[in-house]
């Protein structure tokens, strides 16, 4: 069996470059082969004999190689495909998620106001892969595989993949992909669930605790019951669930700090004037820090 591909955009950015760097240490850990793509219309048709002085894509070349070099340093065995297509960003990344493991792009932070007015390359793909698509900032770079980021090489405490799970419906891919990344890593995965108090739980003095604590139970039997199949698929993962009384959003904002991957899932079928990455998703990627994976599912 061939090894699968994973697929990193580059456009030269030290985020996409940080990317490359994150792509490569999964490729390693799943012993999959690496791609580096990038992706520009205007690249010229070129003679293979085309002397370096009138390559017209020495630019693009450039790019992809500085990009293969770095990985190299880390990876001196990692099998690398290079590849420039000459085509709009969007349309090569959505294909290339199509024939890829995952595909991983680099994510820039963006302000409060930016990051719900502004739309990039980056979003759209999100919102229209067919497969898994992982966003990395600069300076994510995880060390190489069977090392640890703390100094006395045992990892971090608080070291783990959270998945955000919504539990309104199936979400098998979602839950696939975190059980996965946990077990690949060797670290726990935190499965959280966020659910807002109805309006009677609020009192003029407060919360009423009867009421918050009858929805926390019901969500965390119904948290229990939705990973139950996947921990006994996995029964070297170390679970843990966490229940907040909060919107998902908040939930998940209020839990993520230190994890090591974020896992959320984005619904394939949308009603029709609704945007394509959801609010959950939308937020993770705007303001998580961690690299964070948009999973598509039914």
């Amino acid at each position: 069996m061939e090894p699968e591909i994973i697929t990193v955009g580059l456009d030269g950015s030290p985020e996409s470059l940080a990317a490359a760097h994150w792509a490569a240490d999964e490729a390693d850990r799943r012993q999959s082969v690496l791609r580096l793509l990038h992706a520009w219309i205007l690249l010229a048709a070129e003679a293979p004999d085309t002397p370096a002085d009138r390559d017209q894509n020495a630019g693009a070349r450039q790019i992809v190689r500085r990009a293969r070099d770095e990985v190299r340093t880390r990876h001196p065995g990692l099998q690398i495909i290079e590849d420039l297509v000459g085509s709009e960003a969007e349309a090569a990344l959505l294909q290339a998620a199509a024939e890829s493991q995952m595909l991983v792009l680099g994510s820039r932070a963006l302000g409060v106001w930016e990051s719900y007015v502004l739309g990039d390359v980056s979003l759209d793909v999100v919102g229209r892969a067919k497969g898994p698509v992982i966003l990395v900032r600069a300076g994510d770079r995880a060390k190489p595989p069977g090392q640890e980021r703390a100094d006395d090489s045992t990892p971090a405490p608080d070291a783990r993949v959270v998945v955000g799970l919504g539990l309104r419906g199936p979400c098998e891919r979602l839950l696939a992909f975190a059980f996965d990344a946990a077990a690949s890593r060797g670290l726990p995965l935190q499965a959280v669930h966020g659910r807002p108090l109805p309006v009677h739980a609020y009192t003029p003095w407060g919360i009423d605790p009867d009421a918050e604590k009858e929805l926390t139970k019901e969500a965390d039997i119904e948290l229990r019951d939705a990973i139950r199949p996947w921990c006994e698929r996995f029964p070297e993962v170390l679970v843990q669930q966490t229940v907040l009384p909060e919107s998902p959003t908040r939930a998940l904002v209020q839990t993520v700090f230190g994890a090591e991957l974020l896992a959320v899932g984005r619904r394939l079928h949308r009603p029709l004037l609704a945007p394509r990455v959801g609010p959950v998703a939308h937020a993770a990627i705007h303001h998580v820090t961690c690299p964070v994976a948009v999973v598509p599912h039914d």
